[in-house]
């Protein structure tokens, strides 16, 4: 029997994070969404709750642990 060619898994903790456009951009969510709330202008929760590109640097990472996206 030959052996089967190894293919790396998605990492299923990247998936729920990252969203990969059609252009093949990184989006991720922001941070300062889950407590500390009434602090907050209702402008900035606003949009905190939109997605933002990944940095550049940072987009090898994801797409690595995420190959068939």
């Amino acid at each position: 029997m030959p052996k089967s060619i190894s293919r790396s898994k998605t990492r299923k903790a990247v998936a729920k994070r990252f969203k990969i456009t059609a252009r093949g951009k990184v989006l991720r969510a922001c941070s300062s969404r889950r407590h500390l709330l009434g602090l907050k202008r209702a402008k900035r929760k606003r949009q905190l709750g939109k997605m933002q590109v990944l940095d550049k640097t940072d987009e090898a990472r994801v797409k690595a642990n995420l190959p068939f996206a």
